[in-house]
C-alpha cells in the first residue's frame, strides 16, 4: 500500500445485509490519526475507523495517541455507521433516544455532546423542553417527543451525583459552559466547585462558575 493510510467506514469488513441488526463493534481501541470533530479516524492495526464522537469522547483524544472509545454501530441498508463514546451509559443513552420515532443519531449525539448523562436524565424526568431544545439540530417539538417518549423511562433519580441532583440552573449552568467552548467535565468541575448550600440566581452561578478557571 506504500505507507498508505487505510480508511474505512466499517463498511468494506461486511456488507449490512451480511451483519443484519446485530450490533458487533461494542468498544474501539486503537491511535487517533485525525480528529475533524465530530468524526475521528482511529488507526487498529493499520486500518483506520471512522468514528462519530460525543463531546466527552472527544474531550479525552489527542492527536497521535492511544484511545479506547465505547461504540455503537448503526448498521443501514446502504452503509454502517460507527458512533464513540466515552461511557457505557452514554452509549446505553444514545440507544434510548435513537429508540424515539423520529429522533436519528445526529440528534442524540447532539444531546449527548450538549449535556452529561446525568443532566439529560434529569431535564427529560423534569420535563424541561427549552433545556433540550438548546442542544444543536433539537428544536422545541423534537425535545417534546423525547420527553413524552422517555419520561418515566429513564430513572431520574439516577441522575444525581455525590453533591445531590442537578437542578434546572445546574444544567442550564453547564448549557451555558460548554456553548462557551469548555468542555462538558470542566462544566462539571466548575458546577461542583459552586456551594451548595448557598443560594444563587443563575446569573450568579455562571459568573461563579466562570470564575472557577481563572
Amino acid at each position: 500500500m506504500g505507507g498508505a493510510e487505510r480508511l474505512t467506514d466499517v463498511a468494506s469488513f461486511a456488507s449490512p445485509a451480511s451483519i443484519g441488526s446485530s450490533i458487533v463493534i461494542s468498544r474501539i481501541r486503537g491511535i487517533v490519526l485525525s480528529i475533524k470533530p465530530p468524526v475521528v479516524v482511529v488507526d487498529v492495526q493499520g486500518v483506520g475507523f471512522r468514528v462519530s464522537c460525543s463531546q466527552a469522547a472527544l474531550d479525552t483524544l489527542t492527536l497521535g495517541r492511544a484511545c479506547d472509545l465505547h461504540t455503537h454501530l448503526i448498521v443501514r441498508q446502504d452503509e454502517l455507521a460507527l458512533y464513540g463514546f466515552l461511557s457505557e451509559e452514554e452509549v446505553e443513552l444514545f440507544s434510548v433516544l435513537l429508540g424515539v420515532q423520529g429522533v436519528g443519531a445526529r440528534t442524540a449525539l447532539a444531546l449527548l455532546s450538549k449535556f452529561p448523562p446525568e443532566a439529560l436524565r434529569q431535564a427529560i424526568a423534569e420535563q424541561q423542553v427549552e433545556t433540550l431544545a438548546r442542544a444543536p439540530g433539537v428544536g422545541k417539538k423534537t425535545a417534546e417527543k423525547i420527553i413524552f417518549a422517555l419520561r418515566g423511562k429513564l430513572g431520574g433519580s439516577d441522575a444525581s451525583s455525590a453533591a445531590g441532583p442537578l437542578s434546572a440552573a445546574d444544567i442550564e449552568v453547564i448549557s451555558a459552559l460548554t456553548a462557551l467552548g469548555y468542555s462538558v467535565a470542566e462544566a462539571q468541575q466548575a458546577l461542583a466547585s459552586l456551594p451548595r448550600d448557598t443560594q444563587l440566581d443563575l446569573e450568579e452561578k455562571i459568573r461563579r462558575a466562570l470564575a472557577y478557571f481563572g
